[in-house]
C-alpha cells in the first residue's frame, strides 16, 4: 500500500491537551488505511515556537515521539529533559508526558501510539 502525501489529513489543534498555541497534526496513516489495528495514531506533528502539548497520561498504550527538527523540553513523568532532532521519547503504559518547543524554529516530530 502506498499512501500519497496529498491524501494526508491535516488538523490544527488549539491548546492540545490543555497546552498552549496551535499544533498541526498531519496523519501519516489511519485506521482502515494503513494503520495496524493495534495502533491508534501515526502522525507528523509540528509545534510552533513557544507552543506545547500539555501533560497527559497514557493508559493501555505506549506513545513514541521521534524528533525530526527543532528542539524542546519533554516532561517525562515529572523529569524534564532537553530534546533535539534525532532523539526518541518513549512514554509507556501508565506514564505521562508533555512537550514544549523551546527553540527558535518549529519543532517537528513523528508520533506513534501503539495499544498495549
Amino acid at each position: 500500500m502506498v499512501i500519497k502525501s496529498n491524501t494526508h489529513e491535516v488538523e490544527l489543534r488549539g491548546k492540545m491537551r490543555d497546552g498552549d498555541g496551535a499544533v498541526t497534526l498531519t496523519t501519516i496513516a489511519k485506521n482502515g488505511a494503513g494503520l495496524p489495528p493495534k495502533s491508534r495514531l501515526f502522525s507528523d506533528i509540528t509545534i510552533p515556537v513557544g507552543a506545547f502539548i500539555g501533560p497527559h497520561e497514557h493508559v493501555g498504550e505506549t506513545e513514541l515521539f521521534y524528533i525530526l527538527a527543532g528542539e524542546g523540553v519533554v516532561n517525562d513523568n515529572g523529569t524534564e529533559a532537553a530534546v533535539f532532532a534525532g532523539d526518541t521519547i518513549v512514554t509507556a503504559n501508565g506514564q505521562s508526558h508533555s512537550i514544549r518547543n523551546t527553540g527558535k524554529t518549529e519543532l517537528r516530530m513523528i508520533a506513534l501510539i501503539v495499544l498495549d
